[in-house]
């Protein structure tokens, strides 16, 4: 049987066109946005043809306009205007830019979920949505988010063919609204930016990674840091990420009042060849955040060789279940997570690299190749009429 997608792509040359809206994305760094990005250059990569519609300009920069067309990657960006909360961008002129895609992926539960629900009477397009921890990004407001949830969010999930859900913790939530069109995919990292750098000898240095936010909570980490340093003055810890909702000068502030000025260092902004020489010099990865959508930078961590503690969110806790060698604490009680730390060392210093080997093999399972396919798979399904039995092609070039 001959499947529907090598029908549209005897129509279109290059093969189906999937039009990815997301309301970050590149020169953006985050989590979300190398989600998307290593999902677009897998695709390209097997035949399909990508396009990214996002918002045209930074979210920590606002008044800056980014150009309106660009090919990053070789991944087509259309960036559009918006207007409103970051959480929420309003963004109408999405529509102008998707009458041409064989499949629409919505990323993130925001404005672009609701509206393109809302609006597929009209564009008529297949459409898939991936949750990426939906929008309880922090408790504010939690009455209302769970109030939304159960109802706009239910009613606009019936236009997504699925909701793919990037976590167990997401799985659990959204199955709620949606039954089994909730599908688990994991989130794919890119496991050989960073592959098998970190120091080999154990070391009382430690990396954050992420966006200066404040659900990241640098505060606590600090508060953290103030308490190890007090124990030994050998702990390090190394920030690294971009400016969102907490700026440099703030977090140069919080770093000087606690008089951590020789145990802590800031990187801002910089590239991933930095990034891994800093890791190369680290034995621990480390995140206070209070809300992850999936731990991304935990599993990039893992396949660097540092040995993460983290905080006990929902998607740490699901993490840490399937990759019990993570170790959990609340960083909330700076004691008791400067103990994780500590115990987190001890265990490298004992250890005869066994631990590490495992933490990179966990790591590979994540390797985007295996993510991308089962993606695929979801498009495939989704761009079948009803009534015709989906059959997926799994030869390297071809599209599935």
């Amino acid at each position: 049987m001959t499947s529907v997608v090598s029908d549209i792509q005897t129509q279109k040359p290059g093969g189906p066109l999937i039009v990815h809206v997301v309301r970050q994305f590149l020169p953006n760094k985050g989590g979300l946005e190398d989600v998307v990005a290593n999902l677009c250059r897998q695709l390209t990569g097997r035949g399909y043809r990508v396009r990214v519609i996002t918002c045209d300009s930074l979210f920590s920069d606002p008044a800056r306009k980014l150009a309106a067309n660009e090919t990053i990657d070789g991944i087509e960006i259309v960036r559009i205007p918006w207007s409103g909360s970051s959480r929420y961008p309003l963004a109408p002129q999405v529509f102008r830019h998707i009458a041409d895609a064989d499949l629409i992926h919505v990323h993130a539960v925001d404005f672009f979920f609701d509206a393109l629900a809302w609006g597929k009477l009209f564009h008529g397009r297949p459409m898939v949505a991936t949750t990426h921890g939906g929008f309880f990004h922090t408790p504010k407001y939690a009455a209302i988010k769970k109030v939304w949830f159960k109802t706009l969010t239910r009613l606009s999930a019936l236009a997504y063919a699925d909701l793919v859900c990037c976590s167990r913790s997401d799985e659990r939530l959204f199955s709620g609204i949606a039954g089994r069109r909730a599908r688990l995919i994991e989130n794919g990292a890119d496991v050989g930016k960073f592959a098998n750098c970190a120091a080999l000898e154990a070391r009382r240095r430690i990396v954050t990674i992420g966006r200066f936010s404040v659900n990241k909570r640098l505060d606590r980490m600090l508060d953290v840091m103030k308490v190890l340093a007090g124990r030994d003055a050998d702990w390090h810890l190394d920030v690294i990420g971009a400016v969102s909702d907490l700026d440099q000068a703030t977090l140069e502030k919080e770093i000087a009042a606690r008089d951590l000025g020789r145990h802590v260092s800031l990187h801002v902004s910089i590239d991933n060849a930095a990034i891994r020489n800093i890791v190369a010099r680290a034995s621990l990865f480390a995140s206070a955040s209070e809300y992850e959508g999936f731990g991304l930078v935990a599993i990039e961590a893992m396949s660097a060789g540092l040995l993460p503690v983290l905080h006990t969110n929902d998607a740490y806790k699901a993490l840490a279940e399937t990759h019990p060698r993570l170790i959990l604490s609340d960083f909330a009680d700076p004691q008791a997570a400067a103990d994780a730390l500590t115990v987190a060392f001890e265990r490298l210093e004992a250890d005869d690299l066994s631990l590490r080997e495992e933490l990179l093999r966990d790591a590979r399972a994540y390797a985007w190749e295996e993510v991308a396919q089962r993606y695929m798979d979801v498009y495939a399904e989704a761009m079948t009429p009803r009534g015709r039995q989906h059959q997926p092609l799994r030869q390297r070039g071809q599209v599935a």
